[in-house]
């Protein structure tokens, strides 16, 4: 038996052998249609040429008898790694004529990861933080470009400092509040203005399908380059006004970190056995633990000033709270029937989401069990 079973290892190990080398071969393919596409400005995500793909690549493999789902599960995570491969070609200049982009804060986390991409894009980018102010008149005079990224109790303060910029240089801010940042830079500045808000952290390795929002303020024209220019890095451009950003931010943002953070601080004051719910734990709660996990892996300051960052976060987080004591009232009461026809309502709230949500968790959660150690 042990002899027979080393020998189909063997043919396994040959096959995986195989496999490495396919990928490769598919690497350096990757990397010279990174420099095509950095030739000719194409963004390195192109969304209809993905699902062509592997809607191709699914039927491919049903007809051999290889689990379709199986085949796309492999070329997601290798496409993933090619866009980042893809990066490292650079991207085609799309306003060689700019003059120089400035970031402020260029030094923090988000705004480093802004200069890198500016910079292999081809331009000229120059970096301010508190230390360097008085170097800034001096840049400020040929900028194109001035990106602030502060955090957010700093913005607006930061902002009122940029009434000396050239007419037609672009301001542009990549804070989580659009509405409050929008007014204070078109008071300021008579040139054009946007309001970005990247929809990531620091440390994606690629921009490839990650969402940039982006509110106008003034001058869309003359900042349409960036918008291309975002969307080369393989970004997904969604416009916005600011007012419904704030809003949607209340839940996205400050209403679920607000609920990771009073999870994370009642499993600390319940001193829970960490290693023993991870040990007990099914693939979905592992998950939403792993998520309280990585908001306390990460700046308390950050989480502070986005929870905090306005009176409406803190509205929708009290209406939360109010809800959730309201229906702690059909426990009380042992009120079974009354927690089903709330049930029912979100459900029916939720639509068609639902068994979008069902499917789309599915793999999530597969391969959360498949990362879990023994």
């Amino acid at each position: 038996m042990v002899q027979a079973l080393n020998h189909l290892r063997d043919q396994i190990d040959e096959v995986d052998q195989q496999l490495l080398d396919l990928l490769q071969q598919r690497i350096k393919l990757v990397h010279k249609v990174g420099e095509v596409k950095n030739q000719h400005g194409l963004p390195i995500y192109a969304p209809e040429r993905e699902a062509a793909m592997l809607a191709k690549r699914r039927a491919e493999a049903e007809s051999k008898g290889v689990p379709p789902a199986l085949i796309e599960d492999v070329l997601r995570r290798v496409m993933r790694e090619s866009y980042t491969s893809e990066k490292d070609s650079g991207f085609k200049t799309i306003n060689p004529e700019l003059g120089n982009i400035v970031v402020i804060g260029g030094r923090g986390q988000l705004g480093r990861l802004f200069v890198q991409m500016f910079r292999l894009s081809g331009y000229q980018v120059d970096v301010i933080g508190k230390e360097d102010w008085q170097q800034a008149p001096e840049l400020f005079a040929n900028a194109g470009l001035v990106l602030v990224s502060v955090p957010i109790n700093l913005t607006e303060q930061i902002i009122a400092r940029l009434d000396q910029l050239p007419e037609n240089c672009i301001l542009a801010d990549i804070t989580s509040i659009k509405a409050a940042p929008l007014s204070k830079m078109l008071a300021v500045h008579k040139g054009p203005v946007v309001g970005l808000h990247p929809m990531f952290g620091p440390d994606v390795p690629s921009l490839a399908k990650q969402v940039i929002v982006y509110a106008d303020g003034r001058g869309s024209e003359q900042y349409q380059w960036l918008l291309q220019q975002m969307a080369i890095w393989g970004a997904r451009l969604h416009p916005v006004d600011a007012e419904s950003h704030d809003k949607a931010m209340t839940l996205i943002q400050s209403l679920r970190h607000f609920t990771s953070f009073a999870y994370g601080v009642h499993l600390a004051q319940e001193e829970a056995d960490l290693e023993l719910l991870l040990d007990l734990s099914s693939p979905i709660y592992r998950l939403e633990l792993a998520m309280v996990g990585r908001l306390f892996a990460q700046s308390p300051y950050l989480y502070a000033d986005i929870i905090m960052a306005s009176e409406q976060s803190k509205a929708m987080i009290k209406r939360y709270h109010n809800n959730f004591g309201e229906l702690l009232k059909l426990l009380e009461n042992e009120d079974k029937q009354g927690f089903i026809q709330a049930f029912e309502r979100v459900s029916d709230w939720f639509g068609e989401y639902s068994e979008e949500f069902l499917k789309e968790s599915r793999g999530l959660l597969q391969q959360a069990n498949d990362s879990r150690r023994a």
